[in-house]
């Protein structure tokens, strides 16, 4: 495949991938009120983890466990139990709308990670579009919390998870000639699998489900396509690009996690929320937008 198509195929992976995750925000909202959650994670990534070992074995592939352990249990622990744990505590005291305007830090996350991780270099111009998504965030939390609409320990899981995924998606990155997109997903998965499994049945004690044909509906949602195709999809997409390059794309979350969340919840944003979040995507864009933010392993030979 020509390389532009290859680039143009992996951009459209890393599109679908993040309309995929707006809709977890929008389940995870859903879900809130029918079980803690911890247990929707729990019961999300032990489902994830088990089809994607059978998608690799039914491939011919085979996860390099043993001589990768580290490196997969670190993106296991990052990117699977911590951000998706953080991701659903935060959505419980925090709408849809505005966790997916607070996700709009991702890219900066990614980009100083890859940059630390991944021997990805930002440029002067990444660094003053850092600047000013930092400050996009603080008016956006600044704005929420003075409405009332958004706990403060919300907010900090949401912004803890932004920083796991950074990190996942950069030591991903590292891993792009070691393995191909799936086995690592499925790598990742499995070792996330076992704390989130572990920490989902220590939430059961006492608590209380509400299952209902809907919320049974949005659990197998974020086990299969927000966790199988869309992690998947992103890795396959990081593996081409580059994790620098990816970041402008996670722009796309907050603005289909806010579309949705009204759309579908019936959420509301206020004008100096939607400014706020309008100020975070575009630093993010103008810290991504240098064509010599590259990676030395993008560098032609």
């Amino acid at each position: 495949m020509p390389r532009s198509r290859k680039v143009g195929f992996a951009v459209a992976l890393m599109v679908f991938a993040n309309l995929a995750w707006s809709g977890n925000y929008i389940a995870g909202r859903y879900l809130a009120v029918a079980m803690p959650a911890l247990v929707l994670n729990g019961v999300r990534w032990t489902v994830s983890a088990a089809i994607l070992l059978i998608l690799v074995k039914a491939s011919g592939g085979r996860v390099p466990f043993r001589r990768e352990a580290p490196l997969l249990a670190t993106m296991g622990l990052l990117g699977v139990f911590l951000f998706s744990a953080l991701t659903y505590l935060g959505l419980r005291q925090v709408p849809a709308a505005q966790a997916g305007m607070i996700s709009g830090l991702m890219p900066v996350t990614i980009m100083l990670f890859g940059a630390l991780l991944a021997r990805e270099r930002p440029t002067p111009q990444g660094w003053v579009g850092t600047l000013l998504a930092v400050c996009g965030v603080l008016l956006l939390m600044g704005a929420q919390l003075g409405s009332g609409s958004v706990a403060p320990l919300g907010a900090a899981e949401l912004l803890l998870a932004a920083v796991c995924w950074g990190a996942y998606t950069a030591l991903g990155r590292r891993m792009k000639d070691r393995m191909g997109p799936l086995e690592m997903t499925a790598g990742a998965a499995a070792f996330g699998a076992i704390p989130s499994a572990l920490a989902g049945v220590l939430s059961l004690h006492g608590a209380t489900l509400h299952v209902t044909p809907l919320g049974i509906a949005a659990v197998a949602y974020v086990s299969t396509v927000a966790s199988v195709v869309a992690y998947w999809a992103w890795n396959q997409g990081v593996s081409v690009v580059g994790a620098v390059r990816a970041a402008p794309l996670g722009n796309l979350l907050p603005v289909f996690t806010v579309a949705l969340g009204i759309a579908v919840l019936g959420e509301r944003v206020t004008a100096l929320e939607v400014l706020g979040g309008a100020i975070t995507v575009a630093g993010a864009l103008i810290a991504q937008r240098a064509p010599s933010a590259r990676s030395r392993e993008d560098v032609p030979r």
